[in-house]
């Protein structure tokens, strides 16, 4: 899991990186929660799907926002966060350019930060967002939403109130060509402690009903 330096929108971004061993891996790009409030690119929610999809043979990268751990730059709201993004993903591609498939994955205000991403990158595949705060930060951007996907919530999360989830998930399934699938974990709150092997069953599940990646030990199709 070397450690990568991206070049961001203001200057150096942090990053960690591993490598799929197909020629045609898929990709995938993981978003941490808010750089104010804790996160970073070693958020253990994070750090599970990360490894989830990197025992898939997925080349995946995740990385520190602006302002956190060694990436230059300071906090912006949302705005330049998402540009930190589209240079990762932008890095991530310019390593894997015969990618079968590109994922985003974000938790919290990364779950924000990445589905505005999949509204500028038609060639996102798919995503999973874990605990997107409905509740906080305007969703109508999802207008419509141009990928399928999996939400992950927690029935007991104090911080996203899980009906704000619900909410968000009937609204974009009243589009006709896209599925986004969503589970609650009972008993979870905004954190998942103790449930983050229940977080790396739900992923490993959606990319084996999506065909995405193959399980560990197995050779690609």
């Amino acid at each position: 899991m070397p450690e990568v330096i991206i070049n961001g929108p203001e200057g150096r971004l942090e990053g960690r990186y591993t490598h799929g061993a197909e020629p045609d891996a898929p990709i995938a790009l993981f978003l941490h929660p808010h750089p104010q409030h804790g996160g970073t690119m070693n958020n253990r929610v994070v750090y599970t799907m990360y490894n989830t999809f990197a025992d898939r043979g997925f080349s995946c990268l995740r990385f520190n926002f602006r302002g956190v751990g060694r990436s230059q730059g300071i906090f912006a709201k949302g705005e330049g966060e998402l540009s930190d993004a589209a240079s990762a993903l932008d890095w991530l591609q310019s390593f894997n350019e015969n990618a079968k498939q590109c994922w985003i994955a974000g938790f919290s205000f990364g779950a924000w930060i990445g589905m505005q991403l999949l509204m500028r990158r038609p060639e996102i595949t798919s995503f999973i967002s874990v605990a997107p705060p409905a509740n906080i930060y305007d969703f109508t951007f999802l207008a419509p939403c141009p990928s399928s996907g999996l939400v992950i919530h927690g029935s007991e999360d104090t911080i996203v109130p899980p009906d704000s989830v619900t909410k968000l998930v009937q609204k974009i399934n009243s589009q006709k060509t896209i599925t986004v699938t969503e589970k609650v974990l009972e008993g979870a709150n905004h954190f998942f402690a103790n449930q983050l092997d229940d977080i790396a069953e739900l992923t490993e599940s959606y990319l084996d009903e999506n065909n995405a990646g193959h399980p560990k030990g197995q050779a690609a199709d």
